[in-house]
This record gives structure tokens, C-alpha cells and sequence, in this order.
């Protein structure tokens, strides 16, 4: 026993250690995450600010729709030296207008994007889409 705890025993109840002190983690509010619903509550909305709450979503797989996309800047890569690519019987959805193409080559694809339409048929080639109404291209 130390000598503080000498001097204060059989004075009082507590021997010097203060009222929780010396019973597991009780003087420092518990162990861990211990009190942040309660007395560390402070703390939590200073440093954690995004710890309530739901944050975003996910939807179900079966729910979302991927499509897969091909840019215009791989067309001449896909192509090889050929004026003609299918995109769709290669499983591409959708054309992107990112990116240059020099070559005059004529794409059959689902669906391009208007950039897409611009570039291509700036390059002399052209583009044959399906008739779906996909709302942001217009049809060649």
C-alpha cells in the first residue's frame, strides 16, 4: 500500500484514490468506445460528426442497370484498319464521346451520346443506332 493510501486510511472511505478510482476503468468513463451514446456524447459530435445517420444507398443488383460503354477514342483501336464496328454483337450498350477519332468509320451501336455523334461523324464516318428512344441522342 503507498504511502498516500497510509495517510488517508481510516479517515475516510476512499483511502485517497477519490470515489471510482482503483475499480477497473471506472475514473476514465470506461474502456473503448464505452459512454459515447452517454457522457462522452461531446466528444463524438466534435470529432465523429458523420457517426449518426444513414449515408448514401445501395441499390439491390437486381435493381440497377449497367451498361457497358466504349469511348470514341477506342473506336480505332476496336476497329483494326476496318471501316465498319459492331459494338453491339461486341456487347457495348453505349458510345461515349470522350476523346478524338481521325479515321472515317461507320459504328452500329445501341445507343451514342450526342458529343459521340458529333466527333464521329466529323471524322467522316457515321453511326447506325437501333430505334429505342433512349432521351438524350438523337437519332442519325
Amino acid at each position: 500500500m503507498g504511502t498516500k493510501a497510509n495517510k488517508h486510511r481510516g479517515r475516510n472511505r476512499y483511502h485517497g484514490r477519490g470515489k471510482k478510482a482503483g475499480r477497473g476503468a471506472g475514473k476514465r468513463g470506461g474502456r473503448g468506445n464505452a459512454g459515447m451514446n452517454k457522457h462522452r456524447v461531446m466528444t463524438r459530435i466534435k470529432y465523429m460528426p458523420n457517426h449518426w445517420g444513414m449515408h448514401g444507398f445501395n441499390r439491390h443488383p437486381t435493381l440497377r442497370t449497367v451498361y457497358v460503354t466504349a469511348n470514341v477514342s477506342q473506336l480505332e483501336e476496336i476497329a483494326k484498319g476496318e471501316s465498319k464496328v459492331d459494338l453491339t454483337a461486341m456487347g457495348i450498350d453505349k458510345l461515349l464521346g470522350s476523346g478524338q477519332i481521325r479515321s472515317a468509320i461507320t459504328v452500329v451501336v445501341e445507343h451514342a451520346s450526342a458529343r459521340a455523334m458529333e466527333k464521329v461523324e466529323a471524322a467522316g464516318g457515321s453511326i447506325e443506332m437501333d430505334d429505342d428512344d433512349w432521351g438524350d441522342e438523337d437519332e442519325a
